[in-house]
């Protein structure tokens, strides 16, 4: 029998993530905290690179645009669910819900694409690097930065569309703390599976694909290192790789067990956590893993430190 969409009233309303009336504080301050940490430590690498002429390199260009993109999509995620425990009101527009779907998905899916361009930076500085200052120019930063961005967009705009032109759920009511897309596509009045489809097909061409590419480098960044005699060098040029292979583990096997599996073999409740976990962790993390133990970034932070001391005495 054909299900009715009885309950539909142009608008969501998100149950947020949890229910538990003594919960609601502590999870509003940890959320908050979170985010705020996400904020200043995303915008320090950022002012780092942008007045730092020691930091306008590639791989610094890139580390640019992923602290962008985390906070982008931190903001995304995390002010309907900071709006929500200040303001009590749960609602959210069907068009604002489709549309934070679509940006939440879209700069996930960038930030995939500039994983790999700066897997193939590594690539470039350690298996050619007499000619990384010619291949890895600011032309080509540029271009591979940008292409990251149009193709992430473009890329998750069919689903989006299709979503967005629905217009008949089962309920109004998303056990999420934000519209994610499994979520909604849970409140679908017919299958899934056409759906289901576009998202592996698009998987391969965000996820896989990318993964593989990263993957293939670092092969060669792997037998690069191992002809390395001197052990010195061989560490050095492994230290250099590891804060992008802590990201990149990190970020996919986190999204593949969300993503690449049938609606039918998740629960929302696991999935909140999951979500939580990449978009909150991860983009806190960044700054940390990728940025302020590297040595170039301490010492850009000293010479800004110390710059600010002599113009404050």
């Amino acid at each position: 029998m054909e299900e009715k969409n009885v309950t539909w009233q142009n608008y969501f309303i998100i149950r947020g993530i949890t229910d538990s009336p003594q919960l609601q504080a502590p999870i509003f301050l940890q959320v908050l905290l979170i985010y705020l940490i996400i904020l200043i430590g995303n915008s320090s690498i950022l002012l780092l690179i942008c007045t730092d002429p020691q930091l306008q390199k590639p791989m610094y260009h890139f580390l640019s645009h992923l602290s962008i993109m985390d906070v982008c999509y931190s903001t995304v995620t995390m002010h309907k669910t900071l709006d929500t425990y200040v303001s009590g009101n749960k609602q959210v527009s069907f068009s604002a819900c489709i549309a934070q779907m679509y940006f939440y998905v879209a700069l996930l899916c960038c930030e995939f694409l500039l994983l790999t361009a700066m897997s193939y930076d590594r690539y470039v500085a350690i298996c050619i690097p007499l000619r990384y200052v010619m291949i890895m120019n600011k032309k080509m930063c540029t271009i591979m930065t940008t292409l990251c961005w149009i193709v992430g967009f473009l890329e998750v705009l069919p689903a989006a569309i299709i979503v967005y032109r629905i217009y008949c759920f089962k309920s109004n009511d998303i056990n999420h703390f934000f519209c994610d897309l499994l979520a909604i596509m849970k409140l679908l009045c017919h299958s899934v599976s056409n759906m289901e489809r576009l998202i592996y097909v698009e998987s391969v061409f965000v996820g896989f694909l990318p993964f593989s590419l990263t993957i293939m480098s670092y092969i060669y960044i792997i037998r690069a290192i191992l002809r390395i005699h001197s052990s010195t060098g061989s560490w050095k040029a492994f230290y250099t790789c590891s804060s992008h292979i802590t990201v990149v583990s990190l970020l996919y096997v986190t999204i593949f067990c969300l993503y690449m599996r049938p609606t039918s073999a998740f629960t929302l409740e696991s999935d909140k956590l999951f979500s939580l976990f990449y978009t909150a962790l991860t983009p806190m993390l960044n700054p940390l893993i990728y940025s302020l133990k590297n040595k170039d970034v301490k010492l850009a932070l000293y010479r800004l430190m110390a710059k600010n001391n002599k113009i404050s005495f």
